[in-house]
């Protein structure tokens, strides 16, 4: 979540600050349109910087609540974008910003194709230099992800994801993130004695990976870490896991009609498509409707 809305925020080109809130009960019970007096006072652990902001960018459920009662409080001079389905009313948010699987329709709302995100081809450039010392001519990169609540790792999904990757040839490196349980990166440690690990410690390989990688397979729990893989424009292997989820299935069959992406069975192709990268479509869209916002006439 905060690297969907850090990464609206990046290409605005305004200071911004990050805010990770934590709602009480019983304001964490409720969705946004139905918070009770004394959220933004008495409902949060911490307190809010203020003045409030020109702009506020909110992403996943609970922060939405947070936002909707932001810029009820601004009194309309906070132009409140939230990414994500906020599951609360349309009207409650300048604008919305839902993926294409959410459904979600009207005139305030812009859908996505993919997350947005912070990974830029400058970024990607900068990272590839930086890691190419350690991570040479990469061949695969693996991004981990782990347990939601509707994915999870299986013994038999990490045996075939493990039995899948042994079989490549060329050099493999493997990122987890922090949801991946120690147990299953123990498991494709043993079976790939080859592989190079990030293990958590010293500076993350994430973007030097995608960059460096001719492949890149990634679970299927995260649509933030797929969205990032097919900004690079290469082939794009989905590993699966246990459990599912039908909006993210959907995410995902929508990339596999379109070439974009294909299940991970062990083996490797070559495959173009143009890079997706909603972010700096989004962006533009928030100045526009920022600056047409403060051209109309005050509300009474």
């Amino acid at each position: 979540m905060v690297s969907q809305a850090e990464g609206l925020a990046e290409p605005l080109g305004w200071p911004f600050e990050s805010v990770a809130v934590r709602l009480r009960r019983p304001w964490s019970w409720l969705p946004a349109h139905r918070q009770p007096w004394g959220l933004l006072r008495h409902g949060l652990e911490e307190r809010l910087p203020q003045p409030w902001p020109d702009l506020l960018i909110s992403c996943g459920r609970r922060s939405a609540a947070v936002a909707a009662a932001v810029r009820r409080a601004a009194g309309g001079r906070t132009f409140a974008v939230h990414i994500q389905n906020p599951r609360a009313p349309l009207r409650c948010f300048d604008l919305v910003v839902p993926l294409e699987h959410d459904g979600l329709a009207g005139p305030n709302a812009v859908a996505t194709r993919a997350a947005l995100h912070p990974v830029t081809p400058e970024k990607l450039a900068a990272a590839g230099a930086d890691w190419r010392g350690e991570l040479g001519e990469l061949n695969v990169a693996v991004l981990l992800g782990g347990r939601t609540r509707s994915y999870r790792f299986a013994r038999e999904t990490v045996s075939e994801l493990a039995d899948g990757l042994a079989r490549l040839g060329g050099p493999l490196a493997v990122t987890a993130s922090r949801r991946t349980e120690p147990g299953v990166v123990a498991a494709l440690k043993a079976r790939l004695p080859g592989a190079w690990f990030w293990d958590g410690a010293g500076p993350n390989p994430y973007l030097g990976m995608l960059a460096l990688a001719r492949h890149i397979v990634v679970t299927e729990d995260s649509v933030s870490m797929v969205s990032e893989a097919i900004s690079t424009g290469k082939p794009v292997y989905v590993a699966g896991m246990a459990g599912g989820s039908r909006r993210l299935a959907r995410f995902h069959a929508s990339l596999r009609v379109d070439g974009i992406v294909r299940p991970f069975d062990g083996r490797l192709a070559e495959w173009r498509y143009e890079p997706i990268n909603e972010t700096p479509r989004i962006a533009a869209e928030v100045r526009r409707r920022m600056e047409a916002a403060s051209a109309e006439p005050p509300t009474p």
